[in-house]
């Protein structure tokens, strides 16, 4: 074998030793990603960072700053270990911050609904979107949805419980509630006492029966990715020295694991296997391989440990003559980790993440796993499954970093030259912008720009978007194939991020409950100065053969229109006397306080007295029911009990302000029978006959006084 390509494999492992000593210094990756698990209809993504676009692929790990653009009538999912997110169509959704304690989802528009099953404390769950931020505080059952207009977001509680925050305002979201809010100051919304289940809710609920129901549940931990596709494609066995194994089904004879599909770059990991068998991502980042009766069985980590995410469980080994390199020939070649295989990630990692990334994939000591992590000399170490025939996967360099599909690509290698070959924890293979983005083709649709640039409101600050491939690439060539550590990265000049979210983040605010608000009332203030409705055409009465008076035809308009919503009977009777006066061209006059008594004022039954001697008494009869409000407001019953001085001042008052004197109403025998008279109009008929009894008395008194001064008159001398 030439020196080049053993020199080009031996560097990296050597660097690694050589800076061990440094791994604690460095931050550690997160221990989870987001996996796209499943995708029907059209659906783009992007990597944080970059403007290109490419068609969202099955398995494909998901990390901060990542986009997903699910086109109409299209759905997605997203598994985070113990959380869940189902996308619908026409949905525009990033990945603001994911890490071991914050799962923080930027919506910009469509529907998600999620599902959490563990929240530890101190870890966030939130959503943020253009009006709020949505935070989920319980294991439970939620829905965010965003109009594709953004005039509104609509947040739902089917179990469990949330907290929307906004400017300067915060509400507590309970079970079996739902909100929609239409300003980022959460003082304009509806309630609702529930949200109806439409078809992608029950797809959705589906989704968490198979989840929560799978039989593979019994073999490894909740939080482990992908374990339910596990069930329909395998077989789970004992096996006597490793214990619950599952066998895949329906696979080629000569398969072997991490050859049916590609890689990619994705970081801070760096080289990421991208299964393409919907069931691959589970034994492609947790457990180990064994070759056991003939063929391959997948051993799961402990049951109890919290598992770890690992980019590829497996070893690079030289598989050409020519040193690889990511625009050049040269083949690289990989192997599947045994039971109690040591991984060495090719990441920068600390101590206590080497312990924990190895104790939760395989049954291993924590002594050996110090051990191997302090050996230097890492060349001497024996994998079970690089001996296995068929076990070592290659292809040539060019086709591993262009992430194209290995199956189509591979290469025959030596078996005895891989058996010797030392073992490399690091693909020494530059990555290119292909490398990024992935194998498949530009996708169809993409969101549009003005949903991705519209701002989103947060209650957690996010981190710094991530760092354009382009302004790391020359230091990534130089750096033989592993990815740049944190120190690293922040010493780049970074060029414009060309995805960079624009989120506003509120102040933390208490959240107390919110004040129910109907849903036939959206936006108060609107509905506060609308209009009243004007009455249909056909009630309107026809005109009057003698003229009315102006005050007349206009009141006879406003009395349709229904009280407005709370507003008491009273108060509705003294505003519909109000707005009659302002369009009679009156003087509108002082209205009660609230409290004051139902009466309000008499002005709307002088009115009508008015208008029922000015017009003939049938037109009248015909024009009464349009002049009553509706029928919560009627004319208060007090007015009866006013004096007949009170009654025929405020007669007069009502003639001067109208401009005429009150006409003598006609006697009762030359009319028809006239309707009910209001009870001002009773007074003032009981005024009438009371004033005439008097004035007759007063003229018997001085008559009989005159003819007594004229008898004294005549007895006088």
């Amino acid at each position: 074998m030439p020196k080049t390509f053993l020199h080009a494999l031996i560097t990296p492992l050597l660097f690694l030793a050589l800076g061990s000593s440094g791994w604690a210094l460095a931050a550690d990756p997160p221990s989870r990603v987001a996996r796209l698990a499943y995708v029907s209809g059209g659906a783009s993504f992007s990597p944080g960072g970059e403007r290109d676009w490419g068609r969202a692929i099955v398995n494909r790990p998901l990390i901060t700053g990542d986009r997903l653009w699910v086109e109409r009538g299209a759905r997605a999912e997203l598994q985070l270990g113990a959380a869940a997110i189902r996308v619908g169509g026409s949905t525009s959704m990033t990945l603001l911050n994911l890490n071991d304690r914050i799962a923080q989802v930027e919506l910009e528009q469509g529907t998600l609904n999620i599902r959490v099953r563990r929240l530890d404390r101190g870890e966030v769950f939130e959503v943020a979107t253009p009006h709020l931020a949505y935070v989920i505080r319980r294991p439970g059952s939620y829905r965010v949805h965003v109009d594709p207009d953004g005039q509104s977001t609509t947040v739902t509680v089917r179990t469990g419980l949330a907290e929307v925050y906004g400017e300067g305002r915060a509400f507590v979201v309970r079970e079996r509630q739902a909100y929609r809010f239409f300003d980022t100051g959460l003082r304009n919304y509806q309630s609702f006492a529930s949200w109806p289940v439409d078809e992608f809710d029950q797809w959705s609920n589906q989704r968490d029966r198979r989840w929560d129901t799978s039989p593979s549940r019994r073999y490894v931990s909740a939080e482990l990715i992908g374990y339910e596709d596990l069930d329909q494609h395998g077989t789970w066995r004992k096996h006597r020295e490793y214990g619950d194994v599952w066998v895949p089904r329906r696979v080629a004879a000569d398969w072997a694991p991490y050859r049916d599909g590609h890689w990619a770059w994705i970081e801070p990991w760096g080289w990421t296997w991208v299964d393409e068998a919907p069931w691959g991502f589970a034994p492609s980042h947790y457990g180990r391989w064994a070759h056991v009766d003939g063929g391959w069985a997948w051993v799961p980590g402990p049951s109890k440990a919290r598992p770890v995410y690992a980019p590829a469980l497996v070893a690079f080994v030289a598989a050409g003559s020519q040193p690889s390199s990511g625009s050049g020939g040269g083949a690289v070649g990989w192997f599947p980790l045994g039971p109690r295989d040591v991984y060495r990630p090719s990441y920068t990692v600390s101590r206590q993440y080497f312990t924990n990334v190895n104790t939760s994939n395989t049954v291993i000591t924590p002594v050996n796993v110090t051990n191997y992590y302090d050996n230097r000399n890492v060349g001497n170490v024996t994998y079970a499954n690089q001996q296995v025939p068929g076990a070592v996967v290659a292809v040539l360099a060019a086709a591993f970093a262009q992430s194209r599909p290995v199956a189509r690509e591979t290469v025959r290698v030596d078996r005895e030259m891989v058996a010797r070959a030392p073992v490399a924890a690091v693909a020494p293979v530059a990555p290119v912008q292909a490398s990024v983005v992935g194998p498949a083709a530009a996708p169809s649709a993409q969101p549009p720009e003005r949903r991705r640039s519209r701002p989103a409101v947060a209650q957690t600050a996010p981190p710094p978007p991530p760092v354009p491939f382009a302004a790391k690439q020359s230091a990534l060539a130089a750096n033989a194939g592993k990815p740049l550590d944190t120190a690293a990265v922040a010493a780049l000049t970074p060029a414009p991020a060309a995805s960079a979210p624009a989120v506003k983040v509120v102040p933390a605010t208490q959240p107390v409950a919110a004040p129910a608000k109907p849903a036939s009332a959206p936006e108060p203030a609107r509905a506060a100065v609308a209009p009243p409705a004007r009455p249909p055409a056909a009630a309107t009465p026809a005109a009057p053969p003698t003229p009315a008076p102006p005050a007349a035809p206009q009141a006879a308009a406003p009395a349709a229109a229904p009280p407005a919503t709370g507003a008491s009977p009273a108060r509705d009777t003294r505003r519909q006397s109000r707005e009659d006066e302002g369009r009679a061209g009156r003087p509108q006059q002082q209205s009660p306080p609230p409290g004051a008594p139902g009466e309000a004022r008499p002005v709307a039954p002088a009115a009508a007295s008015a208008a029922s001697a000015a017009r003939p008494p049938a037109a009248a009869a015909s024009a009464a029911p349009q002049a009553a409000p509706p029928a919560p407001v009627a004319a208060p019953p007090a007015a009866a009990a006013s004096p007949p001085r009170d009654a025929r001042r405020q007669g007069r008052d009502d003639d001067e302000r109208g401009g005429r004197r009150q006409q003598q109403p006609p006697a009762p025998s030359a009319v028809s029978p006239a309707p009910p008279a209001t009870p001002a109009a009773r007074a003032d008929s009981a005024a009438a006959p009371a004033s005439a009894a008097a004035s007759e008395r007063r003229g018997g008194r001085n008559a009989d006084e005159r003819r007594r001064n004229r008898g004294e008159e005549e007895r006088k001398p």
